[in-house]
């Protein structure tokens, strides 16, 4: 009797089997719809053929014996499959055998490889499981041993789980799916033995829609119901019911025909104007490179590259044929990279004849002076706007323009040497000065040499000796820095040459740590500075280039209450703010600022007057230690330092406290 009870011989497509000389239900019944109550063979009639069961069985080991021909490669063109197979409990051990058996003979027909078929394999049963991907294999060895390695997880039967796990995992790119765009057929092949626990109509319409050509192959007791609300149409097409495993690998050969089928393109007039590709049961046409395909599905119009905007030309994109090419505007060229445009710089060509600066422009280029120069009616030369700009001058503390030339001239009260340009010194009054250096890695090493001989600039102006003015530096960054106390050198030549070979520290920027220490040490006895008593002048000097990366108003308002008259030096990024805050009063005398190190010598006449005091003038004044007004104002000074020395007291007991409570609190 046929093994396929329940359907009607009529339906079951035998005739490829028949075209092999094999028995058509050997290979399967594949029912085009439900089966008919008027169907069912009787008991009656199937226990008439049990006596003759041996014999058929014989007749069926006699013709797999035979010996068969070698298997074709399927050649229709790639293809993307991925099996999904029920592993549930009620698929036995040797039933799944015979399931491994039919995917590698599928397989064994097929063309793999990663620009020919992909194949992935999952199994599922109240789960889903990945066994290898579109990506991860591609010889039919290395499939084979996973397929043979799988074992199954004998649970449920979850198949719309399967099918949504096939859609959104399965057939993605990054499984190694193909893009939809390239056409390559994605063919899902379930293969299941019962009636499904969940729901597979939705899911299965929803795999569909998305590209999925779904081939639903039962086996035993499989839901025809079910099968036909998974399949793809025409459902005579897709969907396979066998009678049992023992007939799925006979059933699986049946199948690569079906999968293979003939060269669509060849069996019909295809009508591509470029080429087709044939697919199983059906074709499309695909256009050569630099074409895409009308909506008519055969006719091919030219690619305009450009169209899109995702060309990346900077200026203008030229289309070919499926390709195109950037191009710049005039007065640009094309860069290596064949998308950005550079202008061309014409001053570089060396015949532009400017006397100072060329600058280039589209098609073109101009001349341009320097700042403090004007620009000639030949557009090319340059002439002083201000001498005193455009010269090396060398006036020690001040040049003054006129028509054509310059002079030198200096600060109230003192005199032009003969050569010109020098003033006379600073002899009358004894200081004691301290200048505090920035050092930070933002001054850089050529700009801190010109900072040292912007301070070698000021020991020129003064009288250097052990009994008269004294002169310390500090350095700071990060950290701080003596480079030399008040009373390690007596000359102003020792000084000049200890400048000239401190060295540079680089790093941050700790203006407020620098402060403290100039009060704390620099103007300490113990490093030169003379007893308040004397009366002699305190003087610090701070440079700087940027802004402090501490707090500098507890320090430098520390520095002025305890005498030291403070000047303060910006150059380039300083902030104004902060010089203001470090400069005595009244601060509009004593404090400068310079936009650049190249142009701050100008700075040094600025102190010059109020570094070197005028003799009998204001609180510069020297005096005698015994006069009664001299004991008043040393009086009056000692209480404002013992006043300030509470206050202190007092600020470092409350931290000390804040100190405690922190540390009680961490506890």
């Amino acid at each position: 009797m046929p093994p396929f009870s329940g359907i009607s011989p009529s339906v079951c497509q035998r005739q490829r089997a028949e075209s092999r000389g094999e028995p058509g239900w050997l290979r399967g019944c594949f029912p085009a719809s439900p089966p008919s109550p008027g169907a069912v063979w009787s008991h009656r009639a199937m226990m008439k053929l049990l006596p003759v069961t041996p014999l058929l069985l014989l007749l069926l080991m006699a013709l797999e014996a035979r010996p068969k021909p070698a298997a074709l490669k399927c050649r229709t063109g790639p293809l993307d499959i991925v099996f999904v197979i029920d592993s549930s409990r009620s698929v036995r051990p040797f039933e799944f055998e015979t399931m491994r058996r039919f995917m590698m003979d599928i397989i064994g027909s097929l063309d793999v490889g990663p620009n020919a078929t992909r194949v992935g394999v999952i199994q599922y049963s109240s789960q889903v499981q990945n066994i290898f991907s579109l990506k991860t294999f591609f010889t039919w060895a290395d499939m084979e041993k996973a397929i043979n390695s799988i074992v199954p997880l004998a649970q449920g039967t979850m198949t719309g789980l399967a099918i949504q796990y096939a859609m959104n995992v399965a057939f993605t790119t990054q499984e190694g799916a193909r893009p939809l765009h390239k056409k390559i057929p994605r063919i899902a092949i379930i293969v299941t033995d019962g009636r499904p626990q969940d729901r597979v109509t939705e899911v299965a319409t929803q795999a569909r829609n998305a590209g999925i050509e779904i081939y639903a192959v039962g086996i035993q007791r499989a839901d025809m119901n079910s099968l036909r609300a998974m399949a793809s149409p025409p459902l005579e097409e897709h969907v396979f019911l066998v009678e049992s495993f023992e007939l799925i690998q006979q059933f699986g050969k049946q199948f690569q025909d079906k999968l293979c089928g003939v060269d669509m393109c060849m069996e019909q007039e295809h009508g591509c104007q470029h080429s087709c590709v044939s697919t199983p049961s059906s074709f499309y046409c695909e256009c050569n490179p630099g074409y895409r395909l009308n909506a008519d599905g055969k006719t091919c119009s030219p690619i305009d590259a450009c169209a899109d905007g995702r060309h990346g030309c900077q200026h203008q994109c030229v289309s070919a044929r499926g390709s195109y090419s950037c191009r710049c505007r005039g007065g640009y060229y094309l860069n290596q990279d064949k998308r950005t445009c550079s202008m061309i710089d014409y001053c570089s060509f060396g015949n532009h004849s400017c006397q100072h600066e060329c600058v280039s422009i589209p098609n073109g280029h101009y001349c341009r002076c320097r700042s403090g120069f004007t620009l000639q009616p030949d557009s090319r030369s340059c002439r002083a706007t201000d001498l005193c700009n455009g010269v090396d001058h060398g006036c020690e503390f001040k040049c003054v323009s006129t028509e054509g030339s310059y002079r030198c001239v200096c600060p109230d009260g003192q005199q032009l040497q003969a050569d010109g340009k020098a003033c006379s010194k600073c002899g009358a009054g004894h200081v004691d000065l301290v200048m505090v250096i920035d050092g930070s890695k933002s001054v850089r090493p050529q700009n801190f040499e010109l900072v040292k001989q912007f301070v070698n600039r000021i020991v020129d102006l003064l009288e250097v000796s052990p009994h008269g003015t004294r002169v310390g530096l500090v350095q700071y960054s990060s950290r701080v820095r003596t480079e030399f106390p008040l009373n390690k050198y007596h000359s102003a030549d020792e000084i000049k040459k200890a400048v000239m070979e401190v060295e540079y520290m680089e790093k941050g920027t700790m203006t407020g740590l620098a402060l403290k220490h100039m009060v704390e040490h620099s103007f300490s006895e113990l490093e030169g500075a003379r007893p308040l008593s004397h009366n002699i002048p305190r003087i610090g000097l701070v440079f700087t280039d940027g802004r402090s990366q501490d707090d500098i108003a507890e320090w430098a308002r520390r520095a002025k209450e305890s005498g030291i008259v403070m000047f303060a030096v910006g150059v380039g990024k300083a902030v104004e703010e902060e010089l203001r805050a470090i400069a005595s009063e009244p601060v509009e005398q004593h404090f400068s600022y310079s936009a650049d190190f190249t142009t701050m010598t100008h700075l040094v006449e600025n102190f010059k007057l109020n570094i070197c005091p005028e003799e009998g003038k204001g609180e510069m004044e020297i005096r005698s230690p015994c006069e009664c007004e001299a004991l008043v104002q040393f009086q009056t000074n000692t209480v404002a330092i013992l006043q300030s020395l509470t206050e202190k007291i007092a600020q470092m007991t409350a931290r000390l406290e804040d100190l405690e409570k922190q540390i009680a609190n961490k506890e």
